[in-house]
């Protein structure tokens, strides 16, 4: 039985499909997520994937059922299965579509790692988030690597290690999503971001994302200069590049959007 529903097309959207548990992840999850977003990834007709889910909660973490069997396992089991979120959240990460999370309810401990992996969010007024982990005697430590860079450094210090949960309002002041609306309004704002990334040249939007990786966190030097600066010759250079540069002094449309 599928956890996820897929709406494939120039913006697809994957759907988390277990109301029942709060979406919560198992291995199942993790594994139907892997592949959902590899295979997207390499569909040329895609442009943007949308992350969504349905009922209540967008994700409450971890499936308790799974995280009782994981305590029987041998240390060796565990960093298997650790192993394979990781891997789950780093194809999210990496998918070279823009990525936009949906978020139409509540989201709790590894939940929120599936927010951050995503390039942009768009929440629901009504959402709590927390990083419930030290609750539990556990830490966040597979989704730390994204949630920090999406909430930042010192709004994780709070979060990570007082398990408080807060509102969609400070979701948005401390970056964690871009954008708050109500439920009527949730879909016109998933819109309105996935109109602008379809505006976008497929090609500029490619090499945007691997540009935010490669300088997000690095220091300044020579070596990050000189791949910038062959970043943009690179793209300059391409059919894409011409064409854009070309149709806006033309006034005209470039060929992606004719």
């Amino acid at each position: 039985m599928s956890t996820l529903t897929i709406q494939t097309g120039v913006v697809s959207t994957v759907t988390l499909s277990r109301p029942e548990v709060r979406n919560a992840f198992n291995d199942a999850v993790i594994v139907d997520l892997t592949q959902a977003f590899t295979q997207l990834s390499q569909d040329p007709q895609v442009r943007a994937i949308v992350l969504a889910a349905v009922g209540p909660a967008f994700c409450a973490g971890a499936d308790l059922n799974w995280m009782r069997r994981m305590a029987d396992y041998s240390h060796a089991e565990n960093l298997a299965d650790a192993a394979q979120l990781a891997e789950m959240l780093r194809v999210i990460y990496t998918c070279p579509k823009p990525t936009v999370a949906r978020i139409q309810g509540d989201v709790y401990a590894g939940g929120l790692g599936l927010v951050a992996a995503c390039d942009m969010a768009v929440s629901v007024d009504t959402a709590g988030f927390c990083l419930s982990e030290v609750k539990l005697g556990l830490i966040p430590a597979t989704i730390s690597p994204y949630v920090v860079r999406a909430m930042g450094a010192r709004a994780a210090h709070r979060y990570f290690l007082t398990a408080e949960r807060f509102d969609a309002a400070e979701a948005l002041r401390i970056g964690l999503v871009h954008a708050v609306a109500s439920a009527e309004q949730l879909d016109a704002k998933v819109t309105e971001l996935t109109q602008a990334l379809l505006n976008a040249s497929p090609n500029a939007v490619k090499a945007c994302k691997t540009l935010l990786h490669e300088v997000a966190g690095q220091d300044i030097d020579a070596t990050l200069i000189a791949r910038t600066v062959a970043g943009i010759a690179d793209i300059r250079a391409s059919d894409e590049g011409r064409e854009g540069v070309s149709s806006f002094l033309a006034k005209r449309k470039p060929s992606w959007l004719s």
